[in-house]
C-alpha cells in the first residue's frame, strides 16, 4: 500500500508539472550538470517570484521518503500560489548524509520531467533542528514569467 500511494504521488507530481506551461528558460547544463539534474542557469522575465521557505519530510522513514514529502509541501504551496514545482527556477537542498546525493538527483529527474531542472546547490550539514531529519528543501519559484523554450530569454 505504501509502494502504490508512493507512486500515486509521483504521478500526480509528473503530471502537475508536466500541464504547466513552459514557462523560464531553462539553460542546458553540460554533461556533468545533465548527469546531476540541475541547470546551469534559469532565465525568466515578469511573473511573480515566490521565495519557498525550507521544507523537511518530517523527522521519521527513509531519506527517500522525506524528500518525496519535502517537494510535496513545496508543490502544495506552490498550487495555493497558483504554480507548482515546474516553476522552481531554484533550489537549495541541505542533507546530512552526502552518500544521499546520488539518489536525490535521481529524484530530482524524477521530479522535474524533460530536463527543467530548477539551479540547485547541494550541501551537507552535520544536524538540523529537528534529531531524525535528513534533509530540507528550500527554493525560489517564477510563475507567469515570459520566457520559455519556444520563446528563449537568453542568446543562443
Amino acid at each position: 500500500m505504501r509502494v502504490m500511494s508512493q507512486l500515486v504521488w509521483a504521478s500526480a507530481l509528473v503530471v502537475g508539472c508536466s500541464a504547466q506551461a513552459l514557462a523560464a528558460d531553462y539553460i542546458q547544463g553540460n554533461e556533468r550538470q545533465q548527469a546531476r539534474a540541475y541547470s546551469p542557469a534559469v532565465i525568466t522575465e515578469g511573473g511573480r517570484i515566490i521565495w519557498l521557505a525550507g521544507q523537511t519530510g518530517g523527522n521519521t522513514g527513509s531519506f527517500e521518503t522525506q524528500a518525496r514529502e519535502a517537494f510535496h509541501q513545496l508543490d502544495l504551496t506552490l498550487k495555493r500560489a497558483g504554480g507548482s514545482l515546474a516553476d522552481m527556477v531554484t533550489m537549495t537542498v541541505f542533507i546530512n548524509d552526502p552518500r544521499n546525493g546520488d539518489r536525490l538527483t535521481e529524484l530530482r529527474r524524477e521530479i522535474f520531467p524533460a530536463g527543467r531542472y530548477p539551479g540547485s546547490a547541494l550541501i551537507t550539514v552535520s544536524n538540523f533542528a529537528v534529531p531524525g531529519i535528513l534533509l530540507e528543501v528550500q527554493g525560489v519559484a517564477v510563475i507567469g514569467d515570459r520566457c520559455s523554450s519556444t520563446n528563449p530569454c537568453a542568446p543562443r
